[in-house]
């Protein structure tokens, strides 16, 4: 048999996944990914337990599905965008990764974008600075850790950091560095005057050579694979951004589909043949398909909203849950249908981690009332997720000359049936959601697939590795309900706009006074 493994690491979760030549989830392994915040703003990882927590859950999947290693013929990586990095000099970690929720370098971004920096990069990126990017990372670092600065051997996207410590090769792949600032979109490869731009032209030799999603990027080291479980040798592919990947697994693969992606990131996007040039979306970036570019809307604001509900305020449920061999997911979905979509629930603005409106918005639930319970609460959490994403969708629907005839939705909601009801609901339009579970692996999967010869293409190999659903039609009712609470919601976000930089001034005095 062969089987090809996709790994995925997430914002708060590293998963493995094994799939046969047909795309079937033979088994997957995950673990959750612990942070670091130091202060607001600040989300960071241990770079070497992010290592063994890969190591881990190739080990889980491993024993899970008991496939030998053997019968492993290629690996393929995904990862959160974004973000950043960096391995030192002394061969080690130069410090903590920092994670694409990380909010710290703001303050770049709007200066950036004040004093015509971000006017002339985009000219050349084709995409807005966002505080996450590596760029606006590095000048951060450059002007706050000078030492670690001067220190810096490789800048490293999450993924291609994992795929060099399972490889020792250290490279890039393009559908993660050409959403970092750092490519030019036009010629796709790295520009000097955008680093010139930034003020970072001293890096520059610390970015690995670019590759692309489908090219094998190096075997499996001795060292790595007494680590794993896999066999040395193995050969392991470019593997893509995750919501690269995700789309991949959702047979996104032409210009008629938009996928969303509900996971801690909102993840917005569709297929263009040209990159959209006029600023009205907040990225394009180059897609594993040489021939279209990926126009994005996202910002850290679904479904890891939803997490934090479950972990602090839902904490004995998720136990009993687990006690009893049922799933906190399940009993959620199910108080959300016990609430009408006619009764008023707070309006929840899903800003917990930041903002897709304002660098220091913070969430919110508006309107609470002492008859509202948790049960309204969760209703009200899907709700405000849900239309976060509308605020994005709408952003894309002006860049298309005609509305997309469905959205294939991945990550959490589209394990939940009332959450893709809505979903199709709120946006009016059909929703599609995709077989497999882990999507991000499954992407992966399909890259090593062809990277090892088993299929010709990406389009080939979709068509044999992917499942999708049948349609989920909005009800035409429910559509004419939500449309007057995302008024509403996008009325309070306006209401709001003046109060946030007050509001992260008094965050920031017990780090600054």
């Amino acid at each position: 048999m062969k089987y090809f493994m996709g790994l995925d690491n997430g914002g708060t979760a590293t998963k493995a996944a094994l799939f046969d030549v047909n795309g079937k989830e033979i088994g997957s392994f995950g673990i959750s990914t612990a942070s670091i915040k130091p202060r607001p703003g600040f989300v960071e990882r241990d770079m070497e337990e992010m290592w063994i927590a890969n190591a881990r859950v190739i080990q889980g999947v491993l024993m899970k599905t008991g496939v030998e290693p053997a019968d492993i013929v290629g690996i393929g990586i995904a990862g959160h965008g974004k973000g950043l990095y960096l391995w030192g000099k002394d061969d080690k970690p130069l410090r903590p990764g920092i994670i694409s929720t990380d909010n710290r370098a703001y303050q770049y971004m709007l200066d950036w974008r004040a004093d015509g920096t971000e006017e002339k990069a985009f000219a050349i990126s084709c995409q807005h600075v966002m505080a996450c990017q590596p760029v606006a990372l590095l000048a951060w670092l450059r002007d706050n850790e000078p030492e670690n600065y001067k220190n810096i051997k490789y800048i490293f996207e999450c993924k291609d950091y994992v795929r060099f410590r399972l490889t020792g090769e250290a490279l890039a792949e393009i559908t993660d560095y050409s959403g970092a600032n750092v490519m030019n979109l036009h010629t796709r490869q790295y520009d000097d005057e955008l680093l010139r731009l930034f003020g970072l032209e001293d890096i520059k030799d610390a970015l690995p050579p670019l590759v692309r999603a489908t090219d094998l990027c190096g075997t499996v080291t001795a060292e790595a694979a007494l680590l794993t479980g896999l066999e040395e040798g193995t050969p392991v592919v470019g593997g893509m951004f995750d919501i690269n990947a995700c789309a991949i697994a959702a047979g996104v693969i032409d210009t008629e589909s938009v996928c969303m992606i509900a996971g801690t990131w909102s993840i917005n996007e569709y297929l263009r043949s040209q990159p959209v040039l006029d600023g009205k979306v907040q990225m394009n970036s180059l897609f594993c398909l040489p021939q279209y570019y990926l126009i994005e809307e996202s910002s850290p604001t679904s479904a890891g909203n939803f997490e934090w509900f479950i972990q602090q305020l839902l904490p004995e449920l998720a136990e009993n849950a687990k006690r009893a061999h049922s799933s906190i997911y399940d009993i959620i979905d199910q108080w959300v249908e016990a609430i009408d979509v006619k009764t008023f629930v707070p309006v929840f603005l899903p800003f917990l981690m930041a903002s897709n409106v304002h660098p220091n918005a913070k969430g919110c639930l508006i309107g609470l009332s002492y008859n509202h319970t948790r049960k309204h609460i969760a209703r009200a959490i899907f709700e405000g997720i849900t239309f976060c994403h509308r605020y994005h969708y709408e952003k894309l629907l002006a860049t298309r000359e005609t509305r997309p005839g469905r959205i294939r939705l991945a990550g959490g909601a589209a394990r939940a049936e009332v959450w893709a009801q809505m979903f199709a609901d709120v946006m009016n339009t059909p929703v599609e959601t995709v077989e497999a579970h882990e999507t991000g692996a499954l992407g992966c999967a399909i890259a090593a697939a062809v990277a090892t010869g088993e299929y010709e293409s990406i389009s080939e190999a979709v068509m044999n590795m992917t499942r999708i659903s049948d349609p989920i039609m909005p009800d035409p009712e429910r559509v004419r309900i939500y449309e007057r609470k995302y008024q509403l919601y996008v009325k309070i976000i306006e209401s709001l706009d003046g109060l946030w930089d007050d509001m992260q001034e008094l965050a920031e005095e017990k780090y600054d006074g």
